[in-house]
């Protein structure tokens, strides 16, 4: 199929490498343009704007980090809502709010375009493996029509309801991850002050019931105090903003969220948000005299 592929990130790079390896055409865009040279060196096209990164493409994924800059992306100037033809598919698959979600499927079913949401989850490993989990909200026959493009990204795609479910997934997704990080980073400091051999702490609870994905691949960077980006703490505290705010809204209380999302901010402004998430261990080290 012919894809369109806009931002060029810590995911989407590898993401749309996955695309040409199995045998789509691709056509990227970026903001900052020299993110693009690597995928075009793979066999990627170029081009200069949303719109016209869209203008031939079946299939348009967008994959940026916010919801003001979704919105810019798909309704711009120069946006993808500009150039898509009508009947091909808008396949969003970043982290943004569920409510603006519905917003645009709506601004672009005006011009027979269709859209779904497909936030993903599994970091940059599961990026670069074709391994995401991915989250998909909208109707069934597009889901259907855009799922080989899906299974080039992802091993794990679940179709969880209409458009914004899929959003709505992703911040329960964070919400979880937040919590198991914040337990991870917890017994870490325990084990560490307590001067046992860490690592056959990992093994030992990892076969057990405290096993997850997170112990699994972020105790090593709590152990080591060093964090190299997996997942950024600012975008992850973006992403607990939108899941609190559903919660407002729904009338449902999130302490350890909460939580999570303060102890991030004050990491930001340490000037740790590029770091990755694992990073909140830096909290409780700090607080722990580590």
């Amino acid at each position: 199929m012919k894809v369109a592929f806009i931002g060029m990130g810590t995911m989407g790079v590898p993401m749309a490498l996955n695309l040409l390896k199995a045998g789509h055409t691709v056509i990227v865009h970026n903001r900052t343009r020299d993110r693009e040279i690597p995928v075009a060196e793979a066999g990627a096209q170029r081009a200069e704007t949303p719109q016209l990164a869209a203008a031939d493409a079946e299939i348009t994924i967008t994959c940026v980090s916010d919801t003001p800059d979704v919105e810019a992306v798909i309704l711009g100037e120069h946006g993808v809502i500009h150039g898509a033809q009508p009947g091909s598919v808008v396949v969003d698959m970043s982290t943004i709010s569920p409510v603006s979600t519905q917003q645009l499927a709506t601004a672009l079913a005006d011009k027979d375009i269709h859209m779904i949401d497909a936030p993903v989850s599994g970091g940059s490993e599961g990026a670069q493996n074709g391994t995401l989990s991915i989250m998909v909200g909208g109707e069934a026959a597009t889901v259907d029509k855009v799922r080989p493009v899906l299974e080039a990204m992802g091993t794990t795609i679940t179709h969880v309801g209409a458009i914004g479910a899929g959003q709505m997934t992703k911040a329960i997704n964070q919400i979880i991850v937040a919590g198991t990080y914040w337990a991870v980073a917890e017994g870490m400091a325990l084990g560490i002050k307590a001067n046992l051999d860490m690592e056959q702490v990992v093994q030992a609870v990892g076969g057990g019931a405290a096993g997850s994905w997170g112990l699994t691949n972020r105790s090593g960077n709590m152990i080591a105090n060093d964090y190299p980006l997996g997942f950024r703490v600012r975008l992850h505290r973006k992403d607990l903003n939108i899941a609190l705010s559903a919660a407002r809204e729904l009338g449902v209380t999130l302490p350890v969220t909460a939580y999570v999302e303060q102890v991030e901010t004050g990491l930001i402004g340490q000037g740790y948000g590029d770091e990755d998430i694992s990073a909140i261990a830096r909290s409780i080290r700090q607080q722990s005299g580590l």
